[in-house]
């Protein structure tokens, strides 16, 4: 397949993209080097067909910034490097179902109480941010954001966050980390906080649930597609395929 000779606007057609943008791929390391004709334009093999679909095939599922890592990698024959980030992408996908698991384990832990809110004791900014793994002034934005609302304390006017505000504030951070933005989650704690329960935030989980799924399913696609442009790239079969 690597024989046949392709102008940029032929690669760029094939996938619906412009020629600047194979440009752009190729500069960016997602395509190998194309050969030159004599007058200095691009020659495209079959080869940079099967690297076009393999990216494309890969960013779905691992990202538009790491697809290129990984592609970059195998174009430079560093397989072992392209392999490594392709195992740190999944174990990102393992910990996001993980972070969706503890999610729906607070939610449980939450739909039918009410916290006891204590004007007597509190978490200050400080502990609770080193708690959560995430800076003060990151707490802080989540306060201005609505997602949580401390009170202050009247004698030193610091922030005092009550067991309701903790837990929304850990239910924020798991959120956050899947990738919901601050100004989705604001209005979602605000009504679980009126409606005293958890159902506003089902039709996201089984949103979350479909993305993750989503995910895994584009690795699979771009796994099979980077393992065809690896094969055809060293000659090699599939390992233990027929290739």
């Amino acid at each position: 397949m690597s024989e046949s000779r392709l102008r940029p606007v032929d690669l760029a057609r094939g996938q619906g993209l412009s020629t600047q943008a194979i440009r752009n791929y190729e500069e960016a390391g997602i395509l190998p080097p194309a050969d030159r004709t004599p007058s200095g334009y691009r020659v495209y093999t079959g080869l940079h067909v099967m690297a076009l679909r393999a990216f494309a095939a890969l960013a779905p599922g691992h990202g538009h910034q790491t697809a290129t890592a990984i592609m970059r990698a195998v174009n430079e024959d560093a397989v072992e490097v392209a392999l490594a980030i392709v195992d740190d992408s999944h174990l990102q996908l393992r910990d996001d179902r993980r972070t969706l698991t503890a999610v729906e384990q607070a939610l449980r832990d939450l739909a039918g109480t009410e916290p006891v809110v204590s004007r007597a004791a509190g978490a200050f900014v400080g502990p609770l941010a080193r708690q959560l793994g995430v800076k003060p002034a990151t707490l802080r934005k989540w306060e201005q954001a609505g997602v949580v609302r401390p009170r202050r304390d009247p004698s030193t006017g610091y922030r005092v966050y009550s067991p309701a505000d903790v837990r929304d504030a850990r239910l924020a951070h798991q959120l956050r980390r899947g990738g919901y933005l601050l100004d989705q989650i604001a209005p979602l704690l605000d009504r679980v906080r009126t409606a005293g329960g958890v159902a506003p935030l089902e039709a996201m989980l089984e949103d979350w649930h479909d993305r993750l799924t989503g995910r895994a399913r584009a690795m699979l696609s771009g796994a099979a597609e980077l393992d065809a442009y690896l094969r055809e790239r060293t000659g090699t079969r599939s390992p233990g395929g027929r290739g």
